[in-house]
């Protein structure tokens, strides 16, 4: 268990029924590798929905509207077609790089994603934001679950997301087919 998991786990404590997922098939639907903590987060949490505000996605989430796959297909698409009019943000300006498989999302539509760099392994990717309906772009060098562990418990500011997060007393939900 990482760090950051115990450090979620006592922010809010696990369902009592764990997620399995068969992590080889869905990596070859999205066709790239996820990271260790991510595959463990949801294990633990499955896609969940934190503070009344912030969604961390899940690959064939019970809720159709947080399945991992289908937004990482949508906002893929959306990006290249992005990139057309307005300018990466300097983390993407080096050859290979990019931004993967949105991790979490918003109730206002931020978007959460992975940083992939040449020849870093997953378990290394970062987090980056994306304001919801605008070109700004933040950068945090942390892994996804270091990401929300942080954001959750204050240590780590965003200028993106809502200054109403995160709560004083934290709010968990496992998020369910509707």
């Amino acid at each position: 268990m990482t760090n950051a998991l115990a450090r979620l786990l006592e922010i809010a404590p696990a369902p009592s029924e764990p997620r399995q997922k068969d992590w080889g098939d869905v990596e070859r639907r999205l066709g790239v590798r996820l990271p260790a903590d991510y595959k463990e987060l949801i294990q633990v949490y499955g896609g969940s929905n934190w503070d009344d505000y912030l969604y961390v996605l899940e690959p064939d989430c019970p809720n159709k509207h947080y399945d991992l796959i289908t937004w990482a297909r949508h906002r893929t698409e959306d990006l290249e077609d992005l990139w057309e009019v307005e300018r990466k943000p300097a983390e993407l300006e080096a050859e290979g790089t990019q931004v993967v498989a949105l991790w979490a999302t918003t109730d206002n539509g931020e978007c959460l994603y992975w940083l992939l760099r040449p020849g870093l392994e997953p378990d290394r990717w970062t987090v980056m934001v994306n304001e919801a309906r605008g070109d700004r772009w933040e950068h945090f060098p942390v892994s996804c679950t270091q990401f929300l562990a942080s954001a959750l418990d204050g240590e780590l500011r965003s200028g993106i997301l809502s200054s109403l997060f995160p709560l004083a007393a934290h709010e968990f939900r496992r998020l369910r087919a509707v």
